[in-house]
């Protein structure tokens, strides 16, 4: 009979580095400019569901000489102007010694956060928009600041969880064939949940991460209430069960949103919280030891021959390889679409929306009026999309990729589809693979897959990148991370 040859070690992805976390308040005031929404009728937040916070995680080499590391912010906003997010990162550079391209500012992209935007100044609430924003760069710094005094000696052990909230969220609508943004329960979800305990060498829980991909978008029109949407619910429970920060990290989610969402009723939000954090603390609790690997250790005679496993400390040479420490930074072009609309022709259509506007403001018609608000707040949107592009043929996307570890760590901007994550972990299938959008830029929008366009799909109708630039951008990132 031939030996067996059934795996006797299983191992778990881990990092060696110096870490700490700090998280504060950022709620904007009651009564600033809210409307996230085309089709709400308020303009104003009216309270507050649950606090917005930035969170912030310092990491460094573990042996770190000074002006080397990386700081992540994580801030419960939709999206931010560059500028801002420029200014974020400046101050924490300022703050900490580092320079601004090691700093990554990225968003939860709660749609209950409001649009912090300054073009909206002019608006009911819109004055509030800019003090606002202004503070946020000194009160992150300072965030930074206590972190990085915390940087302690610490190991990173990841661990991949499922959590169903994420659906599918292109529906094929029965009556008109039009296809519309919802919970789609026919099309594919990628309920990967991946989750990192960052805990000191003398034991104590730095906190936890947390990378899921799924659009904060329970809260839709209806709601009037400044909120982190269901990451808020996510964070609290974690932190209650750890006592330690949680950090959340959104995924790959533009074709991603909740099951029950676009609704205005907050007891949803926390429902959809809770059910990730569950799935969360399923799997931190699962989590083996720092430093250690799962060995088989032979047989047992008992009532039956019982086969036994141990957790064993890893080999000196693992634990050296755990330490390694690659940061890049690199811009790829990715081509803009063909029909890409042009600003006079936006502008234009613009005006003729807000005419209708008024005019159903005027014959007080709602219905009538939800619809032209809508539809003037798509083209302001597109007008702001537009002038933000850089110009030219392509836009540039400065992407983040780190080897911490026997993890890779992938930071870009815009909204990417659930398949540039998927492709990735598939291709580096013995490595924890944790993958972050809307970082440092909101810009350049969506990026779909070729198979999404001509669809009337409404992440493929608002896209500026053209067909096939996804699965390009996803080839040349996974290159690059197989050169770390």
């Amino acid at each position: 009979m031939s030996q067996s040859s059934a795996t006797t070690r299983v191992t778990t992805p881990q990092s060696r580095c110096r870490a700490a976390m700090a998280q504060g308040e950022i709620t904007p005031p009651v009564g600033i400019y809210h409307r996230m929404w085309g089709a709400a009728l308020h303009d104003r937040a009216s309270g507050v569901h649950r606090p917005l916070l930035a969170v912030v995680l310092c990491l460094e080499p573990e042996q770190a000489d000074a002006g080397h590391g990386a700081v992540l912010v994580t801030l419960d906003h939709c999206i931010l102007e560059r500028a801002d997010l420029t200014a974020i990162r400046e101050a924490v550079a300022r703050e900490t010694g580092l320079t601004a391209q090691q700093v990554l500012v990225s968003l939860t992209h709660t749609h209950g956060s409001g649009l912090m935007t300054r073009s909206r100044a002019h608006l009911p609430g819109g004055d509030l928009i800019g003090p606002y924003l202004d503070a946020l760069p000194a009160r992150i710094a300072a965030l930074a600041a206590q972190a990085q005094e915390r940087l302690t000696s610490a190991t990173i052990v990841y661990g991949q969880g499922r959590c169903a909230l994420a659906a599918h969220r292109d529906f094929p609508d029965p009556a008109s064939g039009a296809i519309v943004c919802g919970y789609n329960p026919d099309g594919p979800a990628d309920d990967t949940l991946l989750v990192a305990r960052i805990q000191s060498d003398a034991g104590a829980l730095v906190g936890t991460v947390v990378n899921y991909a799924c659009h904060p978008t329970t809260l839709a029109w209806e709601n009037t209430l400044i909120s982190p949407d269901w990451v808020g619910a996510l964070r609290e429970e974690v932190e209650r069960a750890t006592g330690s920060p949680c950090l959340f990290l959104q995924g790959a989610s533009a074709d991603l949103g909740p099951r029950v969402g676009f609704v205005g009723d907050v007891a949803w939000a926390d429902r959809n919280g809770l059910q990730v954090a569950h799935s969360t603390l399923a799997t931190f609790s699962a989590l083996p030891p720092d430093g250690t690997e799962f060995v088989y250790q032979g047989p047992v005679v008992s009532g039956a021959i019982l086969g036994t496993w141990r957790h064993e400390p890893v080999s000196n040479e693992t634990r050296t390889a755990q330490a390694r420490w690659t940061w890049r930074q690199v811009t790829l072009e990715v081509a803009y679409r063909a029909d890409l609309p042009t600003l006079e022709q936006t502008r234009l259509e613009r005006e003729q929306w807000q005419a209708g506007e008024d005019q159903a403001r005027a014959a007080g018609d709602e219905a009538r009026l939800r619809d032209c608000r809508a539809k003037v707040e798509q083209r302001t949107r597109q007008i702001m999309r537009l002038e933000a592009l850089a110009p030219g043929a392509s836009y540039p996307l400065e992407i983040h990729i780190a080897a911490l570890g026997e993890a890779l760590w992938v930071f870009t901007p815009g909204e990417l589809y659930q398949m540039f994550q998927q492709t990735l972990r598939a291709r580096f299938p013995d490595r924890a693979v944790l993958v972050t959008t809307l970082t440092n830029d909101w810009q350049p929008g969506y990026i779909p897959p070729q198979d999404a366009y001509g669809k009337g799909i409404y992440q493929e109708i608002i896209a500026a990148t053209a067909p096939g630039e996804l699965e390009q951008l996803t080839q040349r990132v996974g290159d690059l991370l197989a050169t770390l």
